[in-house]
């Protein structure tokens, strides 16, 4: 067994020993055998899909991923396993078919949901059965059975003995079966999966064992990557850790061996033909490989060094693996504008991702072939970007390997599960698997940031977050660690401060979160624009965050989105965005692509040229843009509406109107406005104010309740939301001033049926969101905000959020003013005490 503790090899019954007899099955090259003959290959065929892919009917049992499956520790002998295998459903303590024959027929590693496996169904526990042979010319060999993933707890026999056991549905173990090998002949394997989706806590990303038409799909189950056996030397390299140190000009280099102390480790780095570097060192200690004068890995340049590692006993070399690695760092760098920004090689640069889920309408979680797997990436890299969010997912290698080779970063989120927070019970397994996936994927030179959470799904604890984080840090101190994508939505526990990046999510977006303290920021996800297109849809329907009518007004709104993403790059600091997404996914269709990878949905010119627009211009010079004008002074503001009875304006002459039977009732000042919640507001018919620049929003309220119904007090609607609210916050049961996805919240909760004086401030010179309750500050945010002037009504009583009017004010609102500049604390306690 191997000394390395880092090692993916959870296979817990695994069997030991060297069978020196055993003459192993031989094969000398990386492409696939045909089909081993004793595998049947009748009464199988795939099903139908709803959708088909250009690569759906490339699928056959002859040819179900052919590929080496392990591109960074690679030998010229191996077999693959992959194809035709017998299959059944498993019932709880069933014991295994030894030496039985089972009914049906499914294609690995398709999981038996898809229409490629031929299955295509869900069972909650399942059998897997295959015969291999071993023939004679792979002698005093040990045999490893490398399984890349079986989703979610699996076990397997070879000839009747149990040799593994392992859980966990996103990572690879490897067993050595070598002692229960028969001496010629066929050999027997099983593999029993079970797999109970959602019913568990399990991390499963965004499968559930049945779609919700939403946006989360159709799950996965069994084995799903590609199984496949390899020769190995008594001693042998188990895996080769690699991290780049561009400041040493080296190759920080460990190979995790198996077999007796004292062995000695060669490694040498190639460009092309000529060597540039070698090291020798013991095994299972860091060594460092140096790098003459390195060509270092970039987007535009993602130059890739080819390495040779040989184990040696004494003067045998008892074994050797060919991978490569690139010469990069990752880090943080302050722009001109002083404003902290994600670098790559010392050098800021914008990361501009998309979201990319990993999900087929043939395969479901396995691309049909490898040149699919590649293709969203071809993709991502021919649109301008430069970096993929894998969202929720770990790939195969080989996916990593095609980012390395076509040079595009890659976030790498680890796998959720169900929302609610995770349970003790399943907490320590989930940290487990995180930090499994580091191990597992850490030389791959494109992955530059981890992602433990993503918008508080499963979070149990804000506390743990940040502690998990600081896990994931220490563990790969070479990357960033985003502790929490979306911190500010949905299910988020909030900012644990923790790790290298504030992460918001802003539906359409962008988000708009500035950088502070020693933290980078960026926007998670956000865009969403949809098209359908009929023919090429899951459900036969869908949608998107904002459905658009033809392929010309998408691109517009994207063109337009994105050009928001540089805006918010320089004014407020982001130094990554995710679009979302590559492919539509099932119902969510905001693909730039359908999900059948079939129709492109936008002009792909115009996208090209604003992404390269956003890498070239958001460079860390930023612009504060103009210095804000004064504003009128006066404690009246611009407008001031008394509510005395009537919606005059007392200051700007721009009298209002009554809507859905609103009225007058008493107030905190003479007469107020009463409204029951249910359609009624005051329209004042212009736009009052410019929220382009500073300005503040001031008025007394009484609630006539206080529950987790959004009440807005004041608000000025934009073309889907509002630009801002002054308001009861019902998720928070407090008052707040906010914008789109972020609240400068009250401390306490108020009471129905006593008056409150609330006045909301935005300051755009210091990008801040204030509120005051009674005269006094209660709140501050950072909000940098892209500011665009909104063009519809101010009104009085309800707010606009996703194109409808909502959130209507069940209570009394009383003296109204709009000041077209920022108050100030004194300002704001003066207005307060006057009553007005």
């Amino acid at each position: 067994m191997s000394r390395s503790t880092s090692m993916r090899r959870v296979a817990a019954v695994a069997v030991a020993g060297l069978l020196a007899a055993t003459a192993l099955a031989a094969g000398s090259s990386t492409a696939a055998p045909p089909p081993d003959a004793a595998v049947p290959v009748g009464g199988w065929h795939a099903g139908t899909p709803p959708l088909s892919t250009p690569w759906t009917a490339e699928v056959s049992p002859s040819n179900a991923l052919p590929e080496y499956p392990r591109p960074q520790l690679t030998r010229p002998q191996w077999q693959n396993l992959n194809g035709l295998w017998e299959f059944a459903a498993a019932a709880t303590g069933e014991a295994p078919p030894i030496g039985k024959t089972l009914a049906e027929k499914v294609l690995v590693p398709y999981p038996i949901e898809s229409a490629l496996s031929g299955v295509q169904r869900h069972e909650d526990r399942m059998w897997y059965r295959r015969t291999f042979t071993v023939p004679d010319n792979w002698k005093n060999k040990r045999l490893l059975l490398h399984f890349g993933a079986v989703d979610y707890d699996a076990k397997v026999w070879v000839n009747g003995r149990q040799v593994a056991t392992h859980r966990g549905g996103y990572d690879g173990f490897d067993v050595d079966v070598t002692s229960v090998l028969h001496r010629s002949g066929p050999q027997e394997l099983i593999v029993w999966a079970e797999d109970l989706t959602d019913e568990t806590f399990q991390p499963i990303g965004k499968q559930r064992e049945v779609s919700d038409h939403g946006i989360f799909y159709q799950g996965s189950s069994g084995i799903w990557r590609t199984v496949w056996m390899e020769p190995v030397a008594t001693s042998s390299i188990d895996r080769l850790q690699i991290t780049p140190d561009l400041p040493a000009s080296s190759l920080r280099l460990t190979a995790d061996t198996s077999g007796p102390a004292g062995l000695t480790v060669e490694a040498t780095a190639y460009d092309g033909q000529r060597v540039v570097g070698t090291v020798r060192g013991k095994a299972d200690t860091e060594l460092r490989l140096p790098i003459r004068n390195p060509k270092l890995w970039s987007p535009d340049s993602p130059f890739l060094y080819d390495l040779k590692v040989k184990l040696i006993d004494g003067a045998k070399t008892v074994d050797q693996v060919g991978s490569y690695a690139g010469m990069r760092s990752v880090g943080k760098v302050k722009g001109a504008d002083g404003k902290l920004r994600m670098a790559l090689n010392g050098k800021i640069l914008f990361n501009l991702a998309t979201l990319d889920q990993g999900f087929w309408p043939d395969g479901l979680n396995t691309a049909p072939t490898d040149a699919a797997l590649k293709f969203d990436l071809e993709q991502d890299k021919a649109l301008g970007f430069n970096t993929v969010r894998k969202h929720i997912k770990v790939e195969p290698d080989r996916w990593y390997y095609h980012a390395d080779k076509l040079g595009l970063m890659v976030w790498q989120d680890m796998p959720a599960t169900k929302p609610d927070p995770i349970p003790p019970a399943w907490q320590a397994q989930f940290k487990s698997e995180l930090h499994e996936l580091v191990d597992e994927h850490k030389s791959f030179t494109s992955i530059t940031t981890w992602v433990p959470f993503n918008e508080g799904w499963g979070e149990w604890d804000l506390a743990e977050t940040g502690r998990i984080a600081d896990s994931v840090k220490q563990q790969d101190p070479s990357r960033l660690v985003n502790a929490h994508s979306g911190m500010n939505c949905c299910d988020s526990l909030g900012d644990s401060g923790r790790g290298d990046i504030i992460d918001h999510h802003a539906y359409l977006g962008p988000a708009t979160p500035s950088p502070a303290g020693d933290r980078v920021s960026v926007d998670g996800e956000h865009g969403g624009f949809g098209l359908k297109v009929p023919g090429h849809m899951w459900f036969g329907d869908g949608f998107a965050y904002e459905m658009t009518p033809d392929s010309a007004t998408l691109t517009r709104r994207y063109v337009e989105n994105q050009r928001d993403v540089l805006r918010s790059a320089n004014s407020c600091g982001i130094s990554g965005s995710v679009y979302t997404q590559i492919t539509d996914v099932e119902g969510e269709l905001n693909g730039f692509y359908t999900y059948d990878r079939q129709v492109p949905k936008m002009d792909f010119a115009q996208v090209r040229a604003v992404n390269e627009s956003i890498i070239r211009g958001a460079g860390g010079t930023g612009t504060s843009g103009p210095t804000p004008p004064p504003g009128t002074p006066g404690i009246d503001g611009i407008h001031f509406y008394p509510l005395d009875g009537t919606t005059e304006d007392a200051v700007g002459n721009n009298d209002g109107t009554l809507v859905g039977g609103a009225t007058f009732g008493p107030g905190k000042n003479g007469q107020a406005l009463v409204l029951n919640g249910s359609g009624q507001f005051v329209d004042t018919g212009a736009q009052l104010l410019d929220t382009a620049g500073s300005y503040s929003a001031s008025a007394w309220v009484k609630l006539n309740k206080a529950d987790g119904s959004f009440q807005t007090v004041v608000s000025q609607d934009g073309d889907r939301d509002s630009a801002f609210f002054l308001q009861y916050s019902g998720a928070d049961q407090r008052f707040a001033m906010s914008f789109t996805g972020l609240r400068a919240l009250s401390p306490t909760k108020p009471n129905p049926g006593q008056w409150y004086h609330l006045t909301g401030v935005r300051d755009a010179a210091k990008g801040e969101l204030k509120l005051y309750v009674d005269g006094e500050l209660v709140a501050t945010k950072a909000a940098c905000s892209l500011d665009s002037t909104s063009t519809g009504h101010t009104v009085i009583g309800r707010a606009k959020f996703g194109g409808n009017s909502v959130d209507y004010l069940d209570g009394s609102a009383d003296q109204v003013h709009l000041f077209d500049r920022a108050l100030t604390d004194t300002e704001v306690k003066d207005l307060y005490t006057s009553g007005r």
